[in-house]
């Protein structure tokens, strides 16, 4: 479909079966509708729609897309040597939430069919649909557990990465989170917390069912800067935080950062079920350690307090680890349509696959949890 409003939003909000705010009609209609995913963005939307009769049985999130940017599963280098070779390695058929680098559903299908679905068929469709589409590839990118079976065959070409999520083993304070902290990551920890008190820094929060229209224009203000400070354009603009506030306001929270009753930094986190996902931050000015406690402390006890299971902070971040998030494997596939290239990705993608999983071993024993004796 070329565009979400082909889609009724109660056939994609029950196939979709997942909680995370990333995966409901209404967030990619705000992509959509405020302009940060169309063709002239170079996120053409392409999504997928299975039917049996009149009745819709499945979908999945799909974009023509004709750069590599907002995907965070690098193929800068892939398409680098198909240029080299004077081959186009876009437009490409990319199955994923627009810059989120967050697991979840990706193919939502009813339970019926998903029984019926063997990989081979699924990646058969796949396959057709790329070339109908003039694509000369496809990427599934980030998908849950539940997913990842029908996407296996011993010839597929599978990414591993890794990501650092916080996991809540029912802390009831900040406290009794870093009483599992060895002496020395809890002492650091706790110093960091007090300089930035001692800097006159303070925080309030913003529910998005409470959150006034002059605060959400503050937080995009140091949004943009973020990506300012590295000469780039942000992916998102205003109004698409504007409609997620409209539609959504039950799943956003923003953190503010005041010194002398000025607001100076911001952190905006979405909410599913089981998941804290802290998405998009930004500052005018630099504190020492104010990063870490708007983006990561305050993250953990906003966790905490509504009883939440997991906090992904997102891509990234081996300062992460020292802060007791935990190395996670994230997984992708892929399928390109040159023979040889196939050969060389795929010996790429198994080279790649056991340097992520000797690093995430490397990591876990990194972490500061105090040992069991």
């Amino acid at each position: 479909m070329s565009s979400i409003d082909d889609i009724p939003a109660a056939d994609w909000d029950r196939l979709k079966a997942d909680t995370s705010p990333f995966l409901r009609h209404a967030f990619f209609a705000a992509l959509e509708h405020s302009g940060c995913t169309t063709a002239t963005t170079g996120w053409q939307p392409a999504h997928l729609v299975l039917r049996r009769g009149e009745r819709t049985v499945g979908i999945i999130p799909a974009f023509r897309k004709y750069h590599s940017m907002g995907e965070y599963v690098f193929d800068w280098a892939w398409a680098d040597a198909y240029a080299r070779y004077d081959l186009d390695y876009y437009p490409k058929l990319l199955m994923a939430v627009p810059f989120t680098p967050a697991q979840g559903a990706r193919l939502l299908l009813e339970p019926e069919l998903r029984e019926q679905l063997t990989p081979d068929d699924l990646h058969g469709l796949l396959n057709d649909i790329a070339a109908r589409l003039d694509c000369h590839s496809w990427h599934l990118l980030f998908p849950q557990a539940a997913d990842r079976p029908l996407l296996e065959r011993p010839d597929s070409l599978h990414r591993l990465g890794c990501q650092f999520h916080w996991i809540n083993r029912d802390y009831e304070s900040f406290d009794d989170f870093l009483a599992t902290l060895t002496s020395r990551k809890r002492k650091s920890i706790r110093k960091e917390r007090r300089q930035v008190a001692e800097q006159g820094i303070e925080f309030t929060h913003f529910p998005g069912t409470a959150l006034p229209g002059h605060i959400l224009e503050t937080f995009f203000t140091f949004y943009q800067a973020t990506y300012l400070k590295r000469g780039q354009r942000p992916y998102l603009n205003l109004e698409f935080f504007r409609m997620l506030r409209a539609k959504q306001p039950e799943q956003m929270h923003i953190v503010m950062a005041l010194k002398d009753e000025q607001m100076i930094a911001g952190a905006l986190f979405l909410l599913g079920e089981g998941t804290l996902y802290g998405r998009y931050w930004g500052c005018l000015e630099e504190y020492q350690h104010l990063h870490f406690e708007t983006c990561y402390y305050q993250g953990i006890e906003l966790a905490i307090a509504r009883g939440l299971h997991r906090f992904d902070a997102g891509a990234q971040g081996e300062h992460k680890l020292v802060r007791g998030f935990e190395p996670q494997l994230t997984h992708s596939w892929h399928w390109v349509a040159h023979r040889g290239f196939t050969r060389a990705i795929g010996d790429f993608c198994r080279e790649e696959a056991e340097e992520v999983r000797a690093y995430r071993e490397s990591a876990l024993q990194a972490l500061p949890y105090r040992r069991a004796n």
